[in-house]
């Protein structure tokens, strides 16, 4: 069977946007939470708080005409391809570009465009609306933007799963590079939704942290004062290579996607299935596709979101999935606590951080876990990062509408 190896990495984050950076703080456990500075949210906002891209430099990746054309989830992806692009040292003169493709996902698109548009609408009439409106905001755009500017002209598509978006596009991937219909595929996603929009949807909810005097401690995975989930933006672009191909011209490898395992709860529109079953099975499936036992397993970066009922619930799918002694084993950690939760982006760069925790024996942290929570009794990793032997890591996603993904990393 053909497999499918992971040769370049793209991070834009609200912990910077290069992997040497990202990775030194997130070794660090530095929080990239803060104040939202985008727009007033004094008033009206139960939670004013986001993980903010803050050191992107645009200029680099996209032109100044093309900026003005996309939406800033599109920005974001740009850039980390680019970025992953570089990194894997392709050389698209080259390569046949109709066995390349991309799936770079977004769980929303472009909500910000359209809040804005919409504003146009209201105040100017229609006639003001921009023509670009809907390429802006149409989740696919960013996987499009990516092909048109490198010619790939093989798969190109957008998995839409919310927050399992860019695990499903990681998984579907491995399958193209697996069953021969792509020797390269640019994988991950990207989300840009710290907006007015967004901030009262979710907010109406009750689903985001109201820890606002604190905004580094707010995202604080499976500790029992935890009160929701922190948004966060940018993108993790992944470049997967058949094996052979990367192995014979030479490329860095960082490891090798060797499972990926899907469910659904069926149960509800948001909250988790109470007993876990789905979302194990789902690890189970994918650890099964790897061919390795739960025993194997070393690292789980845990979907990990800071919800009340997020985090128990994965807790039990971990136990049910793995067995008890296996679960009470395996190392984990939730490194949304740093970046906050990417939504359809998070699985993006959440996967490069099992790439580096195999590839550099550094298990990252989970953050802000001082009072662990009864329901949420495993090893979490907490506060201070690990190093040890990486050789197989797993990385479930759950998201609203009842998606649970599972994929797993193994050292090459």
């Amino acid at each position: 069977m053909r497999r499918a190896v992971i040769t370049g990495i793209g991070v834009v984050s609200p912990l910077g946007c290069d992997l040497k950076t990202v990775w030194g703080r997130l070794l660090a456990g530095q929080s990239g939470i803060r104040r939202i500075t985008q727009f007033d949210v004094s008033k009206g906002y139960d939670s004013q708080i986001a993980g903010e891209v803050v050191e992107f430099d645009l200029d680099s990746f996209v032109g100044k005409k093309e900026q003005r054309r996309m939406d800033v989830f599109c920005h974001y992806a740009m850039g980390a391809a680019q970025l992953a692009m570089v990194d894997s040292g392709l050389d698209m003169t080259k390569e046949d570009p109709t066995r390349i493709g991309s799936n770079v996902s977004s769980g929303i698109g472009g909500l910000e465009t359209l809040q804005n548009q919409h504003t146009v609408m209201m105040q100017k009439g229609p006639e003001r609306c921009s023509p670009f409106m809907i390429p802006m905001m149409i989740s696919n755009m960013a996987s499009g933007l990516i092909a048109i500017k490198y010619n790939l002209q093989g798969p190109n598509y957008c998995t839409v799963s919310a927050c399992a978006s860019a695990a499903h596009s990681i998984g579907m991937a491995q399958r193209h590079i697996r069953y021969g219909e792509a020797d390269v595929m640019l994988v991950g996603g990207a989300e840009s939704a710290v907006c007015e929009l967004s901030l009262a949807g979710f907010g109406n909810m009750r689903a985001l942290s109201g820890r606002n005097a604190e905004p580094t401690r707010a995202s604080r995975p499976f500790d029992r004062e935890r009160d929701g989930f922190v948004i966060g933006e940018g993108a993790g672009v992944l470049v997967l290579e058949e094996y052979e191909r990367a192995k014979a011209r030479g490329a860095k490898i960082y490891c090798e996607v060797t499972g990926f395992g899907q469910s659904c709860d069926a149960s509800h529109i948001t909250a988790p299935m109470e007993s876990g079953e789905a979302g194990a099975r789902a690890m189970r499936l994918c650890m099964q596709d790897a061919g390795v036992n739960p025993e194997d397993v070393d690292y789980i970066n845990a979907h990990g979101t800071s919800t009340p009922l997020n985090d128990k619930t994965e807790t039990k799918v971990i136990k049910l999935a793995m067995g008890e002694a296996a679960a009470r084993k395996v190392m984990i950690s939730s490194t949304k606590s740093m970046t906050g939760h990417l939504l359809g982006a998070a699985a993006g760069i959440e996967a490069a951080i099992c790439a580096m925790a195999i590839t550099q024996g550094v298990i990252p942290p989970t953050i802000n876990l001082e009072n662990p929570d009864p329901d949420c009794d495993l090893d979490y990793t907490p506060n201070t990062a690990r190093q040890t032997r990486v050789r197989t890591a797993l990385k479930p996603s759950l998201g609203f509408g009842g998606h649970n993904v599972c994929l797993a990393f193994k050292a090459v």
